[in-house]
């Protein structure tokens, strides 16, 4: 059986790490983020078996995370927080989360809450075969598109930069980060080719649809929004 992989998703850097020390030694694999954003992220884009998240984080907070990834995930998360306010508990309990500690905490305590969060069996739904906004779906295993039910036709690129785009629904994505995911580490050469990328996305979504799926942030970079 291979090991269960953690996501720890805490701003404060020495908890982060020694969290990620203590659950090390227990045998599970541990990821972190000490960012909202990169934390939602992380969690949109991999597989885990448990998150640990902070209520209080830059970019985005974890109550906002929380509900985001209770949109199509019942992955157990514990939540901590340097608060110890009954409405801090209420809110996270109310928006899904299934356990909840305040800081600071006996590390023992947490790694036995860690086990009964796994031990309840929830089981981990399968892998979103499908993204939609609006009238846009995206078949993620045949690597399709359709608006409408009228078929798209996208490269890989140009499909992979659509797809990250919507799995952040909501959050401007910069074209430093969408170098990073889409075109991966290893992309040498000017950030416009980003913009050339979303220039062929409107031109086969936006402009043949007449819609306004991909907005600029200027400045910034681009940002895909739930339909009002």
């Amino acid at each position: 059986m291979s090991a269960q992989k953690i996501l720890i998703i805490e701003d404060e850097l020495k908890i982060a790490r020694f969290l990620e020390l203590e659950l090390g030694h227990e045998g599970y694999v541990v990821d972190q983020a000490n960012d909202g954003r990169e934390g939602l992220s992380k969690a949109q884009m991999n597989q885990y078996d448990l998150i640990i998240l902070d209520i209080m984080l830059p970019s985005i907070n974890g109550i906002e995370i929380l509900r985001k990834i209770r949109q199509s995930s019942e992955i157990p998360i514990i939540m901590l927080t340097a608060k110890d306010e009954i409405m801090d508990k209420v809110v996270g309990l109310d928006m899904g989360a299934n356990d909840y500690m305040t800081k600071p905490f006996a590390i023992e305590e947490l790694l036995a809450r860690i086990r009964a969060a796994l031990k309840r069996g929830i089981v981990k739904p399968e892998a979103q075969k499908t993204l939609q906004v609006s009238g846009l779906q995206l078949d993620l295993d045949k690597y399709s598109v359709t608006y409408n039910n009228e078929p798209i036709e996208l490269t890989k690129r140009e499909f992979d930069l659509l797809k990250h785009l919507i799995e952040n629904k909501n959050i401007v994505m910069t074209r430093d980060r969408l170098l990073e995911t889409v075109w991966s580490f290893d992309y040498v050469g000017d950030t416009n080719i980003v913009d050339v990328y979303i220039r062929y996305l409107r031109s086969k979504i936006d402009d043949k649809f007449n819609i306004k799926l991909i907005s600029t942030i200027r400045g910034v970079g681009y940002i895909i929004k739930d339909e009002d």
